[in-house]
């Protein structure tokens, strides 16, 4: 068993938004299905760390989740800052139980044990935020980072982290997420969200004892990242 992460596939099966508008995007679709199958096998995990699909709703959304179920592995998504789809765990929960979509689930609030490791993850925020909505929503996110660690390490698990924005970028940081991370002595974030030349300034990297890595599709060729093999 192996777990592998990637962020961003921004699937559009079911609605009119092509990503081959941009540069390098020509038929995502058909590469990411043909390098996730050369190498995810149906015991493994892959953790989605959002943006997952560009549908507004849970039904418009079942075409991407039908094309992300029959694809090898258990996928473990988080949300994204596109997900609009997104709604409670309990309809979310409810809406893959209708649609017989066995190998998805959602981190909400919780994390998920894979070996000795614990799959921990939410959104995150922006790096400045100085309107009042914002510090509301990052004070959110940060409670359920908070969250989803302390559910992890309750077993004691280590925790590997997903982000969808990257808690660090250049030089700035979004502090209240990224002194959680410290805080937890989390050694390894995967984070997406970041595409074409921001890639190359993103940090693949380690700071304060942190190991972090960009998964955003376009950032790995649309190949879904060995975190750990088990």
């Amino acid at each position: 068993m192996s777990i592998f992460g990637i962020a961003d596939t921004h699937l559009s099966l079911s609605c009119n938004k092509p990503m081959d508008i941009f540069s390098g995007w020509a038929d995502y679709e058909k590469r990411l299905e043909k390098h996730w199958r050369d190498i995810v096998n149906p015991e493994d995990i892959v953790v989605i760390a959002g943006d997952i699909s560009w549908a507004m709703s849970l039904e418009e959304a079942k075409a991407d989740f039908e094309f992300l179920n029959n694809l090898p592995g258990t996928k473990l998504i988080s949300k994204g800052n596109h997900d609009y789809w997104w709604t409670t765990k309990k309809k979310m929960d409810e809406f893959l139980v209708a649609n017989n979509f066995d190998t998805i689930k959602f981190i909400h609030n919780n994390s998920y044990t894979v070996g000795n490791f614990s799959i921990c993850a939410t959104r995150g925020w922006f790096f400045d935020c100085t309107e009042e909505n914002d510090k509301k929503v990052l004070n959110r996110e940060i409670g359920r980072l908070v969250a989803s660690i302390e559910d992890g390490i309750k077993d004691g698990k280590e925790p590997i982290v997903f982000l969808h924005y990257p808690p660090i970028y250049e030089e700035q940081i979004c502090e209240g997420i990224y002194n959680v991370l410290v805080e937890y002595g989390i050694k390894r974030c995967y984070y997406g969200h970041l595409h074409g030349p921001s890639c190359k300034r993103a940090l693949n990297g380690v700071s304060d004892g942190i190991k972090f890595s960009l998964i955003s599709c376009d950032s790995v060729d649309f190949t879904p990242v060995l975190i750990e093999k088990l």
